[in-house]
């Protein structure tokens, strides 16, 4: 009988628990923030899986890095969405100089 490879999923949260002691060591504001990280290559499963790299370390990190990148993205539209300047306000710099 041949051996089974591990699904990624196992591989997440094995690789997840040898970073358990540098968990330990963050605050507890900092663990949840540590934990969220690694929720993110569980949604990337497929792609991971799909790539069976040799070193899956380096699969999970482009996965966080992703999730990293598109909330990175999210926040700068927002900031694009509240900077455009409405018509109905000027600012002082726009305001027509008095006589």
């Amino acid at each position: 009988m041949g051996r089974n490879n591990d699904t990624f999923t196992l591989i997440i949260d094995k690789n997840k628990e040898a970073w358990t002691k540098f968990r330990r060591g963050l605050r507890i504001e900092d663990q949840m923030l540590f934990d969220e990280l690694w929720r993110a290559p569980k949604i990337h499963l497929a792609a991971s899986a799909y790539l069976a790299h040799a070193v899956p370390l380096e699969t999970i990190f482009m996965a966080m890095l992703l999730e990293q990148y598109k909330k990175i993205k999210q926040l700068e539209r927002q900031l694009r969405i509240h900077e455009l300047p409405s018509q109905d306000t000027i600012s002082i710099e726009e305001s027509p100089p008095h006589a």
